[in-house]
């Protein structure tokens, strides 16, 4: 579902249909009524990583300037319905991760929304409402996030701060937003113009050693695109090769150590919404071919 933020937003919201399109061209998905359609997400989920005032201002769309200002738009009943049915999304993604084994949501990957409210295009937390709600149902008892977008992870580990249930790792450019970073389990700030050699090899130092430390009953990856050389608000230096060896990097090294992976789609902010699309769809791809 679009939502209604003018196409000259630096916010590219027209991404999200371009990708389901990408994959059926792509053949990774038959048809775009192949894609299972979540139900609104219900304030009780909500509530369960937000304060009970804030998501009440979203769902009654009576949150003040100065909230609607950090998010980075204005708070319609669109946006309040889209990004309930985008936390909803990773729900049903991460029910049917722990059913088949891989699953993603076209939509998620709003890591910077907190308790107490959204900041930077992100109204609620996604991965920390589906998080708290499989650990509440018992569904899982650890759960890993892998938060590969250029921006630090701070939304989703304040979510988790006190709860040992999850661990966060964020892999992100550290001299970008957010400027006041709210410590991670693992944050790993790389400096800016890093590359994909450099890039790929943090990761592989990092995530299988964390899978076998946490023994995580699901991995929730967040694979924004942000840290392409192209993005208008990234900063780092990878490359379309780099971003696929990424992305198959993470999928293999999940699938290997036997663990459910639940994908979201993240930031990306190309202006060429046709390339964002392309890169945005290497990640489901793999979700396609794991499957």
């Amino acid at each position: 579902m679009a939502a209604d933020v003018p196409d000259t937003h630096r916010f590219p919201m027209g991404k999200y249909r371009a990708v389901a399109e990408q994959l059926v061209r792509d053949g990774a998905v038959a048809g775009l009524d192949a894609y299972q359609q979540p139900i609104m997400a219900p304030e009780a989920w909500l509530s369960l990583a937000h304060e009970p005032d804030y998501v009440a201002g979203v769902l009654g769309q009576t949150l003040d300037a100065a909230t609607q200002r950090r998010i980075g738009f204005k708070v319609t009943k669109f946006i309040e319905h889209r990004t309930r049915t985008s936390v909803a999304g990773t729900v049903l993604a991460a029910r049917l991760a722990l059913e088949h084994g891989v699953a993603g949501n076209l939509a998620g990957g709003s890591h910077h929304a907190m308790p107490e409210g959204g900041a930077g295009f992100c109204v609620f937390n996604d991965v920390g409402v589906a998080g708290k709600l499989l650990l509440a149902e018992g569904s899982v008892s650890k759960i890993l996030i892998v938060d590969l977008d250029v921006h630090q992870g701070d939304g989703t580990a304040k979510i988790f701060a006190d709860d040992k249930r999850a661990f966060t790792f964020s892999l992100h450019c550290e001299k970008n937003w957010p400027r006041r970073k709210v410590p991670s389990d693992l944050d790993i700030g790389l400096e800016a113009g890093t590359g994909d050699d450099t890039y790929l090899r943090t990761l592989a130092n990092t995530l299988p050693d964390l899978i076998a430390q946490e023994k995580p009953d699901l991995v929730f990856f967040n694979a924004g695109v942000d840290p392409h050389r192209e993005d208008r608000l990234g900063l780092l230096d990878l490359s379309d090769e780099g971003l696929a060896k990424r992305e198959a990097y993470v999928s293999d090294t999940v699938k290997r150590a036997g663990v459910p992976l639940c994908v979201v789609m993240g930031g990306g902010y190309s202006r060429d919404v046709e390339a964002l699309a392309k890169r945005h769809a290497l990640a489901f791809a793999e979700v396609a071919r794991a499957a």
